[in-house]
């Protein structure tokens, strides 16, 4: 088994991993010869969350070798907290990528190396930052990181949720921004509901037996749906069309956790672009894209559940 490469775009790879620490202390990673999946599906969770992430190779790292038994897969459990902290002393370009970094690196990394390694019988990352110092010298810095290699027979067993085919799609208004309206309704109440339909609105608000307050957007995009492009494609009956079609104004709600959704705000450090999917009363699913979507070089799947409470 064998595993090594160069992390080119260390801003980014922190930023993901920044996100994902916010939702859970320890995550799996698997390294494919094309992907880098990373996956968040404890239940243990608040309100359930979970993540499962796609990113493809070329977009963080070079030099990128793999090898395994397992056709070139290497899987692996990681505590997201150590990797972060190893991706901080990466160069000060990542530090800086978050308020949290009060401490920057004495030198600035120019090449990052990842490899999988073994230290005293123990499986490790380990990273190897060579730079500059702030005096002038090239200096070596070695990070390890333990991991616990999985099984094949227990990565067969990981599974995305199954969920509905989704009522509506939208494009979501900027993360930060929306950021901050949900953390002023998280004094008010613990659920949030989400509103959509296919004619750009958004409503996310907050009801309680004494009080209810209601955000609402309009002009979001509502981008085509896989259901909506198969349509496209076929003649199909144009009477049968009108049917089906749903009425555009008609309002698409699902509740949930507000500090779930709070978490997956924290992806705002990566996101550019972000859908958002309402499953009637089932789940919210949410695509934060690593770049524009035409050409984004991974993206980041949130699935937060409904909740069974709250009058709303």
């Amino acid at each position: 088994m064998r595993f090594r490469a160069n992390i080119e775009n260390a801003p980014i790879f922190f930023r993901i991993i920044q996100a994902v620490e916010k939702l859970q202390k320890k995550c799996i990673i698997k390294f494919t010869e094309a992907e880098m999946h990373i996956i968040c599906n404890d239940d243990a969770n608040e309100g359930g969350i979970q993540v499962w992430s796609v990113v493809k190779v070329d977009s963080i790292f070079t030099a990128y070798r793999i090898q395994s038994n397992a056709n070139n897969q290497i899987t692996m459990a990681i505590s997201t907290e150590a990797l972060l902290s190893a991706l901080k002393s990466s160069s000060s370009s990542a530090a800086s990528a978050t308020v949290a970094a009060t401490v920057l690196p004495a030198y600035d990394a120019d090449e990052v190396v990842m490899k999988l390694a073994k230290k005293n019988d123990q499986a490790v990352l380990s990273f190897e930052m060579f730079g500059i110092s702030r005096t002038g010298r090239r200096v070596r810095v070695a990070h390890d990181v333990r991991i616990d290699v999985m099984r094949p027979a227990d990565v067969e067993k990981l599974r995305e949720p199954l969920c509905p085919e989704p009522d509506v799609h939208i494009l979501l208004p900027p993360l930060q921004k929306l950021r901050t309206i949900v953390e002023r309704l998280r004094a008010l109440s613990d659920v949030l509901a989400i509103r959509v339909n296919n004619n750009g609105k958004l409503q996310v608000s907050v009801s309680t037996d004494s009080v209810k307050v209601e955000t609402q957007w309009t002009g979001c995009p509502n981008p085509p749906m896989a259901r909506d492009a198969q349509a496209q494609e076929g003649e199909g009956d144009e009477i049968q069309d009108a049917v089906d079609k749903p009425d555009p104004d008609k309002m698409f709600s699902v509740l949930v956790s507000i500090r779930s959704f709070l978490k997956f705000l924290n992806s705002h450090v990566v996101s550019t672009t972000t859908i958002a999917c309402i499953c009637q009363n089932h789940c919210a699913i949410l695509y934060v894209y690593i770049g524009e979507v035409a050409d984004a070089g991974g993206v980041l799947t949130f699935y937060i559940p409904t909740v069974l409470d709250g009058d709303d």
